[in-house]
C-alpha cells in the first residue's frame, strides 16, 4: 500500500508541473503584442484583442492652424508745426446701435469737424442723427465703414470673436455695400473706407485700394472700443499729438466711454487744437493704405 500511495502521489506531482507549464501560452493568446512595434502599445479599449491597438490622430495646435496674416494700419495727418495749436482729426465709427448724443452735442454745440464712419446697419437705425449730420455739411464727413460690420479680410479668421468676411467676393460685398446704403440715404459716395476692427490682410487691403478707397487707420485708440472707463478715455484723448488720427466709437449711448469722450473733446479746444476732416488734409498711412 506504501508503494502505491508513493507512486500516485509521484504521478500527480508529475501531472501539475505539465499543467502549470500549458497556462502561459494561454495568456499571450488573449492580448498579442504588436508585432515589431518598439512603441508601447494603446490602450486596450482602442484595439481589439486580435488587432494592435491604434493611436488617435492628434489635435491640429494653435501654432500649426493656418491663419492669415494681419495688420492693423497706422495714419497721421499733417502736422501743423505750431505750439500749442497740434492739428487732429477725430474719427468715429458707427458701427451698430444708436447714437450718442453725448458726443454729437458737444460736436454741434461746439462747432467741432469730424469723420464718421457708417455702416449700412447703423444708416437703418438712426435717421435721425443722419439728419443733424446731413445738417451740418461745414462739420461732418461721412465715410464707409461697410455692410454689416464684418471684417475686411479674404481669408476665413475671427478677429475679436467676429468672423472675417473669408472671401474676395464677401469683402467686395461688404465694402460696396456700405456705399449703396450710403447714397441710398443721400449721403455723397464716400472714397474713405475703415473696416470692422480695423484690422486687413494685406491682400484685401489691395483689393479695397483698387475699388478706390483710401483706408483709414489710426495713430490714437481713444476709447478701446468703446470699453474704457470714462477717466481713461479722456485723458487718453486729451493726449492727443500733432498730427493724430484719434479713433473714438459714436455708436454705444450707454457705455461709459462715451463721456470721456465728450469731455475730451472740450479739453482739447481749450488747449487750441485745431481739428480737421480726414478729407481737408494730407495724409500717412502705413502697409500702402493711402499710397
Amino acid at each position: 500500500m506504501n508503494r502505491l500511495s508513493l507512486a500516485a502521489a509521484l504521478f500527480g506531482a508529475s501531472i501539475s508541473l505539465a499543467s502549470a507549464a500549458a497556462v502561459k501560452p494561454v495568456a499571450t493568446d488573449v492580448f498579442p503584442p504588436a508585432p515589431e512595434a518598439p512603441a508601447a502599445p494603446a490602450p486596450a479599449a482602442i484595439g481589439t484583442p486580435n488587432t494592435p491597438a491604434l493611436a488617435p490622430k492628434p489635435a491640429l495646435s494653435p501654432k500649426t492652424a493656418v491663419s492669415p496674416k494681419l495688420v492693423e494700419p497706422h495714419l497721421h495727418i499733417l502736422r501743423s508745426g505750431i505750439k500749442g495749436q497740434a492739428r487732429v482729426a477725430l474719427t468715429f465709427d458707427a458701427c451698430m446701435g444708436k447714437a450718442d448724443e453725448r458726443i454729437l452735442s458737444v460736436l454741434v454745440s461746439e462747432r467741432i469737424p469730424a469723420t464718421i464712419f457708417v455702416t449700412a446697419r447703423w444708416l437703418k437705425y438712426n435717421p435721425q442723427a443722419l439728419q443733424v449730420f446731413l445738417a451740418n455739411p461745414d462739420l461732418f464727413e461721412l465715410e464707409n465703414h461697410g455692410k454689416n460690420h464684418i471684417p475686411a479680410v479674404d481669408k476665413p479668421a475671427l478677429i475679436y470673436g467676429i468672423a472675417a468676411a473669408g472671401s474676395p467676393e464677401a469683402v467686395h460685398q461688404e465694402v460696396q455695400g456700405g456705399a449703396d446704403a450710403m447714397l441710398a440715404a443721400g449721403i455723397t459716395a464716400p472714397h474713405w473706407f475703415r473696416g470692422s476692427t480695423a484690422k486687413y490682410d494685406l491682400s484685401a487691403i489691395a483689393q479695397i485700394r483698387a475699388m478706390g478707397y483710401r483706408i483709414a487707420g489710426y495713430s490714437l485708440n481713444g476709447d478701446g472700443g468703446s470699453l474704457l472707463g470714462a477717466a481713461v478715455t479722456e485723458k487718453r484723448i486729451s493726449g492727443a499729438r500733432d498730427g493724430d488720427v484719434v479713433i473714438s466709437h459714436i455708436n454705444q449711448p450707454t457705455h461709459a466711454a462715451g463721456e470721456g469722450v465728450a469731455k475730451a473733446i472740450l479739453d482739447l479746444k481749450s488747449k487750441g487744437t485745431q481739428f480737421v476732416r480726414l478729407q481737408h488734409v494730407e495724409d500717412t498711412g502705413d502697409d500702402q493704405t493711402t499710397e
